[in-house]
């Protein structure tokens, strides 16, 4: 008869699709009420008469617990994962349904604050949920997480406005009554998914986890900092490029658009791509192609420019879900403390080089900005080489000993 074990050891290797899959779904429906800021900021500045600094502060506002990845982390670590994932709908819908009411901005600094935390409860716990059930095929079941939360950033600015247009700006209070259902929703669908993935020992100090772990974080923060011009150029400025090239306003909204789909496609095949060819291969794929893509699209004046832009985001936006990948098979231990840490070190990576490159746009123009982005992305190559080979399970990376 097989043994109990040999039998845990077939089940833990498995990919278990129907539980990714509710991971993705979660991570969709969550994502959808945290996308709701921007396309709502041009009302809510003429409801409070905001200026727009301060009107630039309330994403800042949203994104500062992110600062508190790594203590979430600790505590997903100790208890179970599963209940941060199940009420994040509910944290991050009400308050992002209430915004429209708030009466000052005061009151809605708060309620934007608790659904930074909200997004911080769900983000850091997640991915280590989806390792724990994608078996060996960590990779691909990465990529079908974050397609979730990228299609949700499709959709939040679409679902937004509908519901202003139906319910006004201070109508849209019953929308939490969806984000509620879906908590009780996940309650249901999630009783019989493992709430956190196996680990060999107690979990690890956030020091004990930095001093495990910073030989795969630091390479990977540094890739981070150095994709992150090509992301801020492309996500941030790519309209404003656009419209100061061509003055088509529309052209310059169809075009992020593009980067964003495209980007869809490569995280959803990314992850998979690198189980089999491994996580080394399909990241320096991603930082040889993006830049040189990049290059393309900033000096072709044809229509076939918008094809190479495609392909910059396909290979730009497809490296997240290997670097999850990575983070998780290598963190034993602490692994939603080991992701609270990325997820905190990427925060701050973006925030700070969104803001240099704004300022080289002052500075010297968009044109060199965007060039100069793509050739300081080529600088994480020589980060993707130090991340070590006999670490990664990829399978086409090669074992070697160390």
């Amino acid at each position: 008869m097989e043994s109990e074990t040999s039998v845990n050891s077939r089940s833990q290797e498995r990919f278990q699709t129907k539980a990714v899959l509710l991971l993705s779904i979660s991570h969709f429906i969550h994502d959808v009420y945290s996308g709701f800021l921007s396309p709502l900021l041009p009302l809510l500045i003429e409801k409070l008469s905001l200026s727009l600094t301060r009107a630039g502060l309330l994403s800042t506002v949203m994104q500062i617990p992110s600062l508190l990845n790594p203590v979430i982390g600790l505590w997903a670590d100790r208890i179970s994962m599963r209940w941060f994932i199940i009420l994040a709908p509910s944290l991050t819908a009400v308050p992002m349904s209430l915004i429209g009411l708030t009466p000052s901005y005061a009151m809605l600094l708060i309620l934007l604050f608790v659904t930074g935390v909200s997004v911080s409860l769900f983000h850091v716990p997640a991915p280590v949920m989806v390792a724990g059930v994608s078996g060996i095929h960590t990779g691909r079941g990465m990529s079908l997480y974050m397609t979730g939360g990228e299609l949700a950033r499709a959709v939040a600015p679409l679902a937004a406005i509908g519901a202003v247009t139906l319910l006004g700006l201070e109508g849209l209070y019953p929308l939490m009554v969806f984000g509620l259902v879906s908590s009780l929703w996940l309650f249901i669908a999630f009783k019989d998914v493992p709430s956190r993935k196996a680990k060999s020992s107690a979990p690890l100090t956030l020091r004990g986890t930095w001093v495990e772990m910073r030989h795969i974080l630091l390479p990977l923060i540094a890739i981070l900092v150095a994709r992150g011009f090509m992301h801020a150029a492309l996500t941030t400025f790519l309209p404003t490029f656009i419209n100061q090239q061509s003055g088509n306003l529309w052209l310059a909204g169809i075009s992020l658009t593009l980067v964003e789909t495209a980007g869809v496609a490569g995280v959803l095949s990314a992850g998979s791509l690198s189980d089999g060819l491994g996580r080394r291969r399909v990241l320096l794929f991603s930082l040889v192609g993006a830049p040189l893509m990049l290059f393309c699209f900033i000096w072709l004046d044809s229509w076939v420019r918008f094809g190479f832009l495609a392909i910059t985001g396909f290979t730009l936006l497809s490296t997240t879900p290997v670097m999850l990948a990575i983070v998780q098979e290598n963190s034993k231990n602490s692994p939603s403390t080991s992701n609270g840490i990325f997820i905190m070190s990427s925060f701050m990576a973006r925030s700070a080089v969104t803001v240099i490159v704004g300022i080289m746009g002052d500075l010297i123009g968009l044109k060199a900005t965007f060039t100069l982005s793509a050739f300081l992305g080529l600088g994480g190559i020589p980060f993707i080489l130090m991340l070590p080979q006999g670490n990664i399970k990829g399978r086409g990376d090669r074992r070697i000993k160390r």
